[in-house]
């Protein structure tokens, strides 16, 4: 008799699909998406470089290392492989401005496309083998991410950094052109560098700024160590004492392959319109639409009451006092999007958060769970707004997604706009519009090292 093929399980399934996902797979929504998400990344992690943790961070590898050959949009000089992944996704995560995924309350731009960019440079890589290797390291990331949150969450973890690094690994993989038993291996691998905790919103710190960076480096490194022989477990997400039991339980495994192949997530992630977390945006949302709809100024404002699920909830405690605890925290954005109307990287300095008018408005907005968002998270991120006026009148507002999710996107010319505003004080006008140019294009390029290049 002949032997029965052993099972595959969703780790070699995962991985298999994407050692072989090619440009021709990608329907137009994900090729547009690719495009849209790597200028989104870029954009992030060119005015993430001005912020204290990436110089932090590029000062301290400086000083280890003699330089390298990669470029590194933002940063001077030149830097090896692994470092260039690290910096640009410590970057491209520093200012609270990237894409992210709902179903898994994950940012997959910032650990992938650094890992992509870094692994390409030098080996003529087109553009083609750069969106399918997004493609794929998007894909895990997100499968991963949605089927261990929130256990993962309420464990204490962040899920960016625990799952990104997968993410970058598979993506790494595709554009070294590993197989699918190579590329499992690389999860394999990948998986033992998986680490990343929630304390920051607690105990404060700029740690969480790096997070993607560790995800990028460590996952290109697990695609370089598979190269060259290297072995992980075997079903590293599925099996006893593997990824999925340690970081979110009793959770069914099979749900990471399910739909593979029908459409791709990376058309279904979020771009930010705000610079703050995700899970603030719809009440934001809500408080701005109050304010254009109704007329509503901020002197007119005696309450903002704001029912939302526990996890956002969560957010509205502590105070503002820098920039990472006010882009964390519910009541001051919530007060900084009812008196601006906006939330950029520029509202986050010390003139609003130390502002006694926003100060006050913050402490009239109250924060907590509402049963109905509770039990639609996560299939959704909703909230349920009152604005209460002084002359007693109460302006209700439901969002059920916030401005820039699949349901509600971003426009394109919005997300030029966002790029533009991002990249131009750092590299300039000029170079910021040929970097656009260029992702813009992307599936008609000839060698990727462009993406970097156009810093330099």
């Amino acid at each position: 008799m002949r032997a029965e093929a052993p099972v595959r399980g969703p780790t070699a399934r995962l991985a298999d699909f994407c050692a072989h996902l090619r440009f021709d797979a990608l329907d137009e929504a994900a090729r547009h998406a690719v495009r849209r998400h790597l200028l989104d990344t870029l954009g992030a992690a060119i005015a993430g470089t001005r912020g204290l943790p990436a110089r932090i961070a590029a000062r301290t590898l400086a000083e280890q290392e003699t330089g390298g050959e990669i470029p590194v949009p933002g940063i001077e000089g030149r830097w090896s492989r692994l470092t260039a992944a690290y910096l640009m996704g410590a970057s491209a995560h520093g200012l609270e401005l990237d894409d992210g995924f709902r179903a898994g309350s994950v940012h997959p731009g910032a650990p992938v496309i650094p890992a992509v960019l870094a692994a390409a440079w030098g080996n003529n890589v087109d553009g083609t083998r750069i969106a399918a290797a997004i493609a794929a390291g998007y894909e895990v990331v997100t499968r991963v991410a949605a089927t261990a949150h929130p256990a993962s969450r309420k464990r204490g973890f962040h899920n960016t950094p625990i799952t990104g690094v997968l993410g970058a690994a598979v993506a790494s993989a595709s554009i070294l052109g590993l197989d699918g038993a190579q590329t499992a291996q690389a999860l394999g691998i990948a998986a033992s560098s998986a680490a990343g905790l929630f304390a920051f919103l607690h105990g404060g710190g700029e740690i969480k700024r790096l997070h993607p960076g560790f995800a990028a480096r460590e996952g290109l490194f697990a695609a370089l160590l598979a190269r060259n022989g290297m072995t992980g477990p075997a079903g590293v997400l599925e099996i006893e004492d593997g990824f999925l039991q340690a970081y979110s339980g009793a959770v069914d495994p099979e749900k990471l392959t399910e739909g593979l192949g029908e459409g791709f997530n990376v058309a279904r992630c979020y771009i930010k319109p705000y610079a703050c977390c995700r899970h603030l945006h719809p009440g934001m949302d809500a408080v701005i639409a109050v304010a254009r709809e109704e007329g509503v100024r901020p002197e007119d404002i005696a309450a903002i009451e704001v029912g939302t699920y526990g996890i956002a909830a969560g957010h509205a405690h502590g105070g503002w006092e820098d920039m990472p605890s006010a882009q964390m925290n519910y009541r001051f954005c919530i007060a900084l999007a009812a008196g601006e109307g906006r939330a950029g990287i520029a509202e986050f300095d010390d003139a609003y958060l130390s502002s006694p008018a926003l100060g006050d408005l913050a402490e009239r907005v109250t924060v907590s769970v509402d049963a109905a968002c509770e039990a639609e998270y996560p299939r959704l991120r909703s909230a349920n707004v009152t604005v209460v006026t002084k002359a007693g009148a109460r302006h209700h507002r439901y969002i059920d997604e916030p401005l820039g999710s699949a349901r509600h996107p971003l426009s394109d010319d919005a997300l030029v706009e966002k790029f533009r505003a991002l990249a131009e004080p750092v590299l300039g006008a000029a170079e910021a519009e040929r970097l656009r140019a260029a992702i813009w294009s992307l599936d008609t390029l000839s060698n990727a090292d462009i993406l970097l290049k156009a810093s330099v």
